[in-house]
C-alpha cells in the first residue's frame, strides 16, 4: 500500500523503497526525517506553485541531499552537498535512470545550499531548494497550511532540530574547513569552531600572482 502524508504520495517503486533502505541504513535518525520532510515540504510547495515534478527524482534528490553529513559518505576534499550529489548519480544510473535525468538529481543535490539559482531550473532541482529552506530556515513558513505541517511533523517529527542540524553540520565539515569557502557553511564553523579562519574573497584577488 503506497505511503501518504499530507496528501503527498511517497514514492514505492523497487529505486525509491531502494533509496530510502540506504539512508536509513547510513544516516542517522535526524538526518533521514529532515530528508523525508525535504521531499514532503518541497513536493507540497510544488504543487502549491502548479509545478510538474517527477515525485521519485525529487524523492531520491531528497533523501541523498545530506548524505555528506554521514559517516559512511562523507568526504573530506570537496563541498559536503556533492558527497550527496555524486552517490546520487551513481546509484540512478546503476538502476538503468537515463543520464539526464540523474545530472538534474545530482545538480538539485550540488545547489541545495546556493541561494536563489536553483529556484530558476528545472522543477526538482528548484523543489529540493524549497524543502531545504522551508525545514531549515523557515523560507515561506506561512505559505503552508499548519494541517499541512503538522501532518509532516507527525511522521517526520523534529524534536531539538536547530541545534542538532548545526552540530551534524558542524561534525561534517571540521575536516574539510577551506570547502566552505564562497558558501553558507562557511558561517557554521565561524560561530561553532574556535579555530576556523575563513578565507577573505578580498585578499584572494589581492594576493592572486597577476602582476599590478
Amino acid at each position: 500500500m503506497t505511503e501518504e502524508i499530507a496528501g503527498i504520495k511517497i514514492p514505492d517503486s523497487p529505486l525509491a523503497r531502494e533509496a530510502t533502505a540506504l539512508v536509513q541504513d547510513v544516516a542517522t535518525p535526524l538526518i533521514y526525517h529532515h530528508s523525508r520532510r525535504i521531499y514532503l515540504f518541497g513536493a507540497l510547495r510544488g504543487l502549491a506553485d502548479g509545478l510538474a515534478f517527477d515525485s521519485e527524482l525529487l524523492y531520491v534528490g531528497a533523501l541523498f541531499h545530506d548524505l555528506g553529513l554521514t559517516e559512511h559518505y562523507r568526504r573530506t576534499d570537496q563541498r559536503f552537498e556533492l558527497d550527496g550529489a555524486d552517490e546520487a548519480r551513481r546509484f540512478l544510473e546503476s538502476h538503468g535512470v537515463p543520464t539526464p535525468h540523474a545530472d538534474r538529481v545530482w545538480t538539485a543535490i550540488a545547489l541545495h545550499t546556493t541561494p536563489e539559482i536553483p529556484l530558476h531550473m528545472a522543477p526538482e532541482i528548484a523543489l529540493v531548494t524549497r524543502g531545504v529552506e522551508y525545514d531549515v530556515l523557515g523560507v515561506d513558513y506561512h505559505l503552508l497550511p499548519s494541517r499541512q505541517r503538522d501532518a509532516v511533523l507527525a511522521a517526520h517529527p523534529r524534536p531539538n532540530f536547530k541545534p542538532q542540524i548545526l552540530a551534524a553540520f558542524t561534525e561534517a565539515l571540521v575536516d574539510r574547513p577551506t570547502t566552505t569557502f564562497g558558501n553558507v557553511k562557511s558561517d557554521v564553523l565561524r560561530h561553532f569552531h574556535p579555530n576556523f579562519h575563513p578565507t577573505d574573497f578580498v585578499e584572494v584577488i589581492q594576493n592572486s600572482p597577476w602582476p599590478e
